[in-house]
């Protein structure tokens, strides 16, 4: 049954997975050169959105139905497109998701933990968000420690 099993699975898995894609860069051009972003740019009627339009002309790849096309194909010279703010999206839901571990594990020595999960200790939030500026490093000092981590005994198990 087992040996069913792991044909199954092999072939699900090697039959599930889709070739790799490539964008098709060749048919973008740089939006100053596209009509159809051109003539989405006339009709811009703030100063912000011309600034926009003539940004974005520039320095993106558009195709023909004059919309900026974001390429993330492997290649490095757009590569800050999408990685510096993919970068910062990590910073800054690791910086959230510390500062409150940090917030409960400060809290949960008090003698109603609870009532500071309700109304918040601001004093004590501001410092630990402040403190959380540095988690990769912390995360990293921790996790090499292995303080980060659970001991085995601390584990339940249920009994079968």
């Amino acid at each position: 049954m087992r040996q069913l099993l792991a044909l199954v699975l092999t072939a699900c898995l090697w039959l599930g997975f889709a070739p790799t894609a490539s964008a098709n860069v060749g048919a973008l051009t740089p939006c100053k050169d596209t009509p159809a972003f051109i003539a989405r740019a006339e009709q811009a009627t703030t100063e912000q959105a011309k600034a926009r339009f003539e940004f974005y002309g520039e320095q993106l790849l558009c195709g023909e139905e004059g919309l900026p096309h974001l390429v993330v194909d492997g290649r490095w010279e757009r590569a800050g497109d999408f990685m510096i703010p993919g970068v910062m999206f990590l910073y800054i839901a690791g910086l959230i998701g510390w500062a409150g571990r940090s917030y409960l594990q400060a809290i949960s020595g008090d003698k109603s933990p609870e009532m500071k999960e309700i109304v918040i200790d601001l004093p004590l939030a501001v410092k630990c968000s402040l403190s959380a500026l540095a988690w990769p490093v912390l995360a990293f000092k921790e996790a090499s420690s292995g303080k980060m981590f659970a001991k085995d005994d601390e584990i339940t198990v249920s009994p079968r």
